[in-house]
């Protein structure tokens, strides 16, 4: 009996090395993505009243923890019975990513013209503010959601052909990081403006430590928001040139005297400008009609 118990116990711990390695692994694959979600998030949750930023953020962590609840028993259903799926929504996938990436990248050599609004110098109200906060909060749960299943499918192709337990706890693990991970990074940014103007109003000194912080904490913010940006557009590029890479055996040893780095950022800026110039005809096609 004892002999037993003990073997179940050393069972259980080489599953979870397992699974520790191919967390280590999928964490790794995800981190592209993860960085974008980041930006975005970071992004959605700022420009609210000092006071509202959190409950902001805590309402757009309770979406997406919700969109991750109906996204995995979905993914670990395909990876059962349907593991081409999984392969061709990680293709499909990888290309929205080098769309994404390419249209940010077009974007900021050839910015388009957006219409111009015209500003109230109005207050607004109670429930104007509500609503605002509302559509704002919705639109950052719908983004959420795409990224999710980007961020699920991706890691659950890391595993696919693995026991099924190992897939679920594996891809668990990079669900609950990719949300408890981002949205506290995020709420660390977004109150770091805060975090400085208090730093700044404790000194009475002009030029004191404190006061310091405070100021390099208070001009940081826009700064780091408009550096993961960027960060987060060449990482979505270099995911889907990996999944790519990875997934299409003609590109798996494409000039292999090059790093793999630079290959997957080309591939994926590659397939970015295909499906970027295919969408743009569209949309202009679609337009004349």
């Amino acid at each position: 009996m004892a002999s037993g118990f003990f073997a179940l116990l050393d069972d259980i711990a080489a599953i979870m090395d397992d699974v520790a390695v191919m967390s280590k692994f999928a964490a790794k694959k995800t981190a592209g993505i993860l960085g974008d979600d980041l930006a975005v998030n970071a992004e959605k949750a700022s420009g609210f009243i000092s006071s509202r930023e959190l409950p902001v953020l805590w309402a757009i962590a309770k979406g997406s923890f919700l969109n991750k609840v109906i996204i995995l028993p979905i993914a670990f259903l395909l990876s059962a019975f349907l593991p081409v799926a999984v392969i061709i929504i990680l293709v499909l996938g990888g290309l929205y990513l080098a769309y994404e990436g390419a249209e940010k990248i077009y974007e900021y050599f050839f910015p388009h013209e957006h219409a111009k609004h015209e500003i109230s110098l109005e207050p607004m109200t109670e429930e104007q503010i509500l609503a605002f906060e509302k559509e704002k909060i919705k639109s950052a749960i719908v983004t959420d959601f795409i990224l999710s299943v980007e961020i699920v499918i991706i890691a659950l192709g890391t595993v696919i052909g693995k026991p099924i337990l190992s897939q679920i706890l594996v891809v668990s693990i990079i669900a609950i990081i990719a949300t408890v991970g981002v949205y506290g990074i995020v709420a660390l940014i977004v109150r770091m403006d805060e975090a400085g103007l208090k730093l700044i109003q404790m000194s009475s000194k002009e030029k004191s430590f404190t006061k310091t912080v405070g100021n390099i904490l208070v001009q940081a913010l826009p700064k780091v928001i408009k550096s993961l940006s960027v960060i987060g557009t060449i990482a979505l590029l270099l995911v889907a040139g990996g999944i790519f890479v990875h997934e299409i055996p003609f590109l798996h040893d494409i000039l292999p005297q090059i790093p793999s780095i630079i290959i997957e950022f080309i591939i994926g800026l590659g397939f970015g400008g295909i499906v970027l110039g295919i969408v743009t005809l569209f949309k202009k096609i679609i337009g004349k009609k």
